[in-house]
């Protein structure tokens, strides 16, 4: 069979044009690889049409043999076999459909690990810390996301855990999850892989993705490819982390890197919203090499798609490795000034024609309504329940919901409050006007949902907390479910009852803190320059 495709495969076009083919994971990874020679950990991708073929009719014929071509060819790349007792090679299997859906498919990372290669990874390595808590992030991954194991029903690694503990932790955590599945995760390295697979492509129908299609009117027959990466360690040690980036903020337009950083991490702790993240500056005062070279790559980056890019990163041991990049999801602000920005900025010279094509009216009147709402004074009088992190502009009012199933059963407009999101609250999310959350950063999961999605959030609002009977404030104020507040996703603040204002300074708000927009409509009534 055909449809299985290295990293590096000469497609004879550009690879960020086949997304059809390859997914946007796939074509971001192949396009950085072959037309930037970034550094990317190589592997290659199992397309979309494979997908399709196996939701058709099961396990496609002759699939089995592409895969071991295709790991024997990595093997011959790093010097490492998968299922090595001595110096075992693993990797990441990620999902990446043709339309950017984030958080809404499966994962498994440190695939190829079990009793014997866990001591060859701890004696290759040089520390026996660092492989224990992979093989437990693993088992806990491959038993969630591949033999549906509840996460709540399986045990926690005690904090700071050392080599010991995480030993006793993962014969727990195996005990565990054979007694709750009725099977235990697969010592064979090649039936994780095969098994881990097919749980990417059944992904493609989970109740989380279809929520998400439906909002944003994906096709359903569309299906997903799969990416097998060779693994780099973010949880190597405190030269090492993983991180999201955008090239420019997502939020105000603003030309600055903007995410977050988590050392001695992995990918899945920094958008889970469970983990204290850090700003990206964190990594150029704590290991300036690898900013730099963050730096010069998302400049090449943007130069090369000609937009902002939203960006994953691991840094190992001091080195930064790029594992994707797509076309970063931005607010209305941002849109209409990072378009006329672009514009501006002599090496990516947008036409006025393309500006107004990213940035149509659509877009601008919502840019209008978030800088006029942000100018409105709250008022004297009116109680602030907390602050987190503005996340996805604009400021909304409505009543407290405190799960998923009470905003889509809700009457009117609600707020989703939790100390986090996860893909399973998406339905949830589209119901809600917006979002509010005690944990996550900047590009946790709800932080990215909202802004995608341009629903104002407030995130990591870490003085709040959250419990059955509603919301509680450090100082002792509550709001129970049902009552009203209102969240400001550009100040991160959350007010208590309806916040309003006096509309008399929004239009010259809009023409102080947005002057680009108005050079936007200066264009659009240029019949030489307006889109066909």
């Amino acid at each position: 069979m055909t449809g299985v495709y290295s990293f590096d495969h000469d497609h004879g076009v550009p690879a960020r044009e086949l997304g059809h083919l390859l997914g946007g994971k796939g074509a971001g990874l192949a396009e950085m690889t072959t037309a930037l020679g970034l550094n990317v950990p190589p592997g290659f991708t199992i397309s979309v049409p494979v997908c399709r073929d196996y939701l058709e009719n099961g396990w496609p014929e002759g699939l089995d043999d592409e895969l071991r071509t295709h790991i024997e060819r990595l093997r011959g790349r790093m010097g490492r076999r998968l299922g090595d007792h001595q110096d075992p090679l693993l990797v990441a299997v990620r999902s990446g459909a043709p339309v950017s859906m984030p958080g809404m498919l499966d994962t498994v990372l440190n695939l190829g690990l079990n009793d014997e290669t866990v001591e060859g990874l701890a004696r290759a390595a040089g520390d026996d810390r660092f492989a224990w808590d992979s093989y437990r992030r693993f088992l806990t991954m491959f038993a969630t996301t591949v033999m549906g194991a509840g996460e709540d029903l399986l045990p926690t690694a005690p904090d700071h855990a050392g080599a010991d503990e995480l030993r006793t932790h993962v014969a727990e955590l195996k005990r565990r999850i054979a007694e709750v599945t009725g099977r235990e995760v697969p010592q064979v390295p090649f039936e994780q892989l095969r098994q881990a697979i097919e749980a990417v492509f059944r992904s493609w129908g989970s109740d989380r993705a279809r929520a998400y299609r439906a909002h944003e009117g994906i096709e359903e027959d569309l299906a997903t490819a799969c990416n097998v990466q060779v693994m780099v360690f973010g949880n190597r040690g405190e030269d090492s982390g993983t991180g999201v980036v955008f090239t420019r903020d997502p939020s105000t337009g603003e030309a600055v890197p903007f995410g977050d950083y988590l050392p001695c991490a992995q990918g899945e702790d920094v958008v889970s919203g469970n983990s204290s993240t850090r700003p990206i500056g964190y990594l150029a005062d704590h290991q300036p090499t690898a900013y730099q070279d963050l730096l010069t790559t998302l400049r090449r980056l943007e130069l090369h798609y000609r937009d902002i890019c939203d960006v994953e990163f691991t840094v190992e041991n001091g080195k930064l490795w790029l594992l994707q990049t797509r076309i970063g999801k931005r607010g209305a602000v941002a849109a209409v000034r990072i378009a006329v920005e672009m514009a501006d900025d002599p090496d990516i010279a947008l036409s006025p024609a393309e500006v107004l094509v990213r940035v149509p009216e659509t877009i601008r009147a919502r840019a209008r309504a978030e800088v006029a709402a942000a100018a409105h004074d709250p008022g004297v009088g009116t109680q602030l329940l907390g602050s987190g992190l503005g996340a996805s502009p604009g400021r909304v009012s409505g009543r407290v919901v405190l799960s998923a199933d009470e905003a889509m059963d809700a009457d009117g407009d609600v707020i989703l409050v939790r100390p986090t999101t996860s893909p399973e609250d998406v339905a949830g999310m589209s119901a809600s006007v917006g979002i509010l959350t005690t944990r996550g950063g900047l590009v946790s999961h709800a932080a990215v949902v909202a802004r995608g999605w341009g629903i104002p959030a407030v995130v990591g609002a870490e003085t709040l907390t959250v419990d059955d009977a509603g919301v509680r404030s450090a100082d002792g104020a509550r709001v129970k479910a049902g009552d009203l507040i209102t969240i400001d996703g550009t100040s991160g603040c959350v007010w208590i009852g309806e916040v309003t204002g006096s509309d008399a300074e929004a239009a010259d708000a809009v023409a102080r803190r947005l002057p680009h927009l108005l050079r936007l409509d200066e264009w659009a009534q240029r019949p030489e320059v307006t889109p066909a």
